[in-house]
């Protein structure tokens, strides 16, 4: 693959060995060996098999696509990756790559074995995802400097590197890029055990008494979770240093669930207008994603990435042909009256 090199593709900073912003206030709650990571028992025993495989031939780790709901710990385990295997981690995202020199820049300031982490992969153009072709194949690129007649062919060896991807859109990467990795891993929904010991161990880094009844009711209201677990143990504890000495029991985390809108099954205010938006205004459905978008005045695709999946693995909302329609759960859990009458739609 022959690309344009532009000589300002060093200008912006695309690249970090930081966590990324929207991750900072977790980054000491992360765990950094695969003997911390709490839960995804079949990807994590997967992963440690392929990681001391490559340790033992001496090699870098194939190229690893991780996807699933967002706040599982994509980035986590990206990090204990290159924590396991000893070597440094570059960390961008796909929007970030605006030009192919950006990303040519990157590949080149690759040492051996070192992890280049893309987030959200799904998003990077079209267009520069064929540079990771060869590079992820052959380790190697062409680039053209200058233009016209004088234009010159630079072929350049890459060292050996693992690309960790990382989507909540797994079917949106193009089929060619998705066949080069040569690890795909899915992560699912946390169960609320498994949330239970996300919060205790959290719990315990900051410093906070709880008991295991509080962090059960923090792990079952937290969508299955571990990022939404752990941002609600930080807000349950200034509830509790205020108005209860500090301790978080039971009844001290539902009170402060409660003041936060967040019910017993872990639906916020907006889930549940969300669902009252459809039967009220469009009789339970079917209602088109845009359509619901614009009515509750919140964006489609947080609508569709952030909230339906929970919401569909509660039964509580379907996805049809011609949209989106709520069950009979969600007439009960709001308190409106559900008549069991059968909608006909021509």
């Amino acid at each position: 693959m022959s690309i344009s090199f532009s000589e300002d593709a060093n200008d912006q900073l695309i690249t970090t060995s930081r966590v990324l912003e929207e991750d900072a206030n977790e980054g000491s709650l992360r765990p950094h060996t695969l003997r911390e990571y709490i839960g995804q028992e079949k990807a994590k025993g997967n992963l440690e098999v392929f990681i001391k495989a490559a340790q033992m031939r001496h090699e870098s780790l194939d190229h690893v696509l991780l996807h699933g709901p967002p706040g599982l710990g994509k980035t986590t385990l990206a990090a204990i990756i290159a924590n396991e295997m000893g070597v440094n981690m570059r960390i961008t995202s796909g929007p970030a790559i605006e030009k192919a020199g950006d990303l040519v820049a990157m590949l080149t300031n690759l040492n051996e074995g070192d992890i280049l982490f893309v987030d959200e992969i799904h998003r990077l153009n079209r267009a520069y995802e064929e540079i990771l072709y060869p590079a992820m194949e052959d380790y190697a690129i062409d680039i053209i400097l200058g233009k016209g007649p004088s234009a010159n062919s630079l072929h350049l060896e890459l060292p050996h590197f693992t690309l960790i991807g990382a989507t909540t859109r797994s079917g949106q990467l193009t089929a060619p890029l998705r066949d080069r990795f040569g690890v795909t891993l899915r992560l699912e929904l946390y169960t609320a055990e498994e949330l239970q010991r996300i919060v205790t161990r959290s719990a315990g880094i900051l410093g906070v008494n709880i008991t295991p009844e509080g962090a059960c009711e923090i792990a079952s209201r937290s969508r299955g979770t571990p990022r939404v677990a752990n941002r609600m143990l930080r807000r349950v504890r200034d509830f509790a240093q205020v108005r209860a000495g500090g301790n978080i029991t039971k009844d001290v985390a539902n009170e402060a669930l409660l003041s936060l809108e967040v019910d017993h099954l872990g639906f916020d205010a907006l889930d549940r207008r969300m669902l009252r938006a459809i039967i009220e205004f469009y009789g339970g459905g079917p209602v088109g994603l845009d359509t619901l978008a614009a009515t509750i005045n919140e964006e489609a695709v947080t609508l569709e990435d952030v909230y339906e999946p929970y919401l569909l693995q509660q039964g509580f909302l379907t996805r049809t042909p011609r949209g989106r329609c709520v069950t009979a759960k969600a007439y009960e859990h709001l308190g409106i009256p559900f008549h069991g009458v059968e909608q006909l739609h021509f």
